[in-house]
């Protein structure tokens, strides 16, 4: 089963202290709500980090990346409200991707999730591409865990330049591939993916964290 769609936006940023209450019900109570009105969104979640790394984990999943370019979702993101206005430029080292869902595989939503951020080595693509598939379904399965996908973004898309985007600074960061596994048991979940992915063609740079889920909303 895996995710309830074909495309997924992930977000990796931090907050400033001084305003991170005030995200939290910007975030619950309007934003949340705001994007899952538009068509296609059918699923939206927060995450809080465990560990080192970006604070706060955002992940939407709509039913195919066309999404992302649809006139109801671009001019949402050329229109934000005056509490969006206000909580923008609060946001820092933000990392949004708009991808495309290669493989998932599992049930449910676990408590615990980790995400591994990398790229390709050159000329490994289609290898990685077709091990990590695999390795998709037997994670799923593994005691602990409940649901594992591989997620592959579209850089042109995230860049589209829009009015949210600009109140942020304008300088988003994009992850190429991401891998997330989920599940109910914090060390199964936050088992070292480094080698998995090093002896199967991920380059170098390859950031993981940990997070734990704080709210789960789904389209009316």
């Amino acid at each position: 089963m895996g995710l309830a769609g074909s495309g997924a936006l992930v977000a990796w940023h931090d907050i400033d202290e001084s305003r991170q209450a005030e995200y939290l019900d910007w975030h619950s109570h309007e934003h949340m709500p705001e994007r899952l009105a538009i068509p296609g969104f059918v699923e939206a979640r927060r995450y809080s980090v465990a560990g080192p790394g970006p604070a706060f984990l955002i992940l939407y999943a709509v039913v195919d990346p066309e999404v992302f370019e649809s006139k109801a979702y671009l001019e949402r993101l050329d229109h934000p409200s005056e509490w969006t206005q206000r909580i923008m430029p609060a946001l820092r080292n933000m990392n949004r991707s708009l991808c495309r869902v290669e493989a998932s595989s599992g049930f449910g939503a676990g408590c615990w999730l980790q995400t591994l951020r990398f790229s390709p080595d050159a000329g490994r693509e289609a290898s990685l591409r077709d091990a990590l598939t695999g390795e998709v379904r037997l994670l799923a399965m593994q005691p602990g865990l409940c649901a594992a996908h591989l997620l592959i973004s579209d850089r042109d898309k995230a860049r589209t330049p829009t009015r949210e985007a600009a109140l942020r600074g304008g300088h988003d960061s994009v992850a190429d591939w991401v891998l997330l596994i989920e599940g109910y048991n914090r060390a199964a979940v936050a088992q070292d993916q480094t080698a998995l992915l090093r002896q199967n063609g991920a380059g170098p740079d390859l950031a993981a964290n940990l997070y734990t889920i704080d709210y789960v909303r789904v389209a009316p």
